[in-house]
């Protein structure tokens, strides 16, 4: 049976969307309603010009997110279905489709983001975490496979660090991943939203042209060679926008300048 639609909870706030995982009787798990409704979320906002910046957070502090609902699994596994890697199914890779969200993306971590659940909150682009907050992969204590972790954490983190939390399995605070980059800053444990919201609304004073193009650069870019990186030219050019000349002259007029988009 599909999980009601209140599972993924929707706000805008101005140029802001904030989108809420609410699944809290599990720990705010993934099932496979909620992938979806992330994915679908996340293609909405790259297409939705009104949208500037995208905030991801749960309900409570118990849990960010716990990763994939196991307790779902055991049941399809005591039944005999088969699993279905994560690149293998119909439905887009919801980890790739966060990362790949053409605008600026911000992980409010409002409690433990393991597993899977730190897997969205790694493919996010900024990450702030309750002084509370544990991160960690336990799949090789799981038998599971941490794909979208094996590729990302060494880009984002030493990779002595990265593979020490895959090959163990243990968790790290939130100071911890403060201190080795991993978490962008560390608040007192119920103000992770807010302090995005403070992030994301200076984000939202910047020009989003010069802002998707950026973004777009960083992630097609990521792994070529520089000189094949620098020739990329992703989405709309801000040297040629609306946002370029608008930035100019409103720092030649000293005002706050009236963004387009375009």
């Amino acid at each position: 049976m599909s999980e009601p639609a209140s599972i993924l909870l929707s706000e805008r706030r101005g140029h802001i969307l904030i989108l809420t995982i609410n699944r809290p009787d599990r720990m705010n798990s993934i099932s496979p309603d909620l992938s979806e409704a992330l994915v679908q979320a996340f293609v909405e906002a790259s297409a939705d010009p009104d949208v500037r910046c995208v905030i991801l957070t749960a309900v409570g502090d118990r849990a960010f997110c716990a990763g994939a609902d196991l307790k779902a699994r055991a049941a399809e596994d005591k039944a005999g279905k088969p699993f279905q890697p994560l690149l293998s199914r119909a439905e887009r890779y919801v980890f790739e489709v966060v990362y790949e969200t053409i605008k600026p993306t911000i992980a409010a971590l409002n409690g433990p983001a393991v597993a899977g659940g730190f897997e969205l909150a790694l493919a996010c682009d900024l990450r702030i975490a309750a002084e509370h907050v544990t991160l960690g992969l336990p799949e090789a204590k799981r038998g599971k496979g941490a794909h979208f972790a094996n590729v990302m954490l060494p880009r984002v983190i030493p990779s002595a660090i990265a593979y020490e939390m895959l090959y163990l399995g243990e968790y790290i605070s939130a100071e911890d991943g403060r201190r080795w980059g991993l978490v962008n800053r560390v608040v007192p444990k119920g103000q992770a939203l807010e302090e995005a919201l403070k992030m994301a609304e200076a984000i939202c004073d910047n020009a989003p042209v010069s802002l998707r193009r950026m973004k777009e650069t960083a992630i097609r870019s990521n792994g070529l060679p520089v000189p094949a990186a620098l020739r990329l030219n992703e989405g709309i050019s801000p040297y040629s926008s609306d946002d370029r000349v608008e930035g100019v002259a409103a720092f030649v007029e000293k005002r706050k300048p009236v963004w387009r988009g375009r």
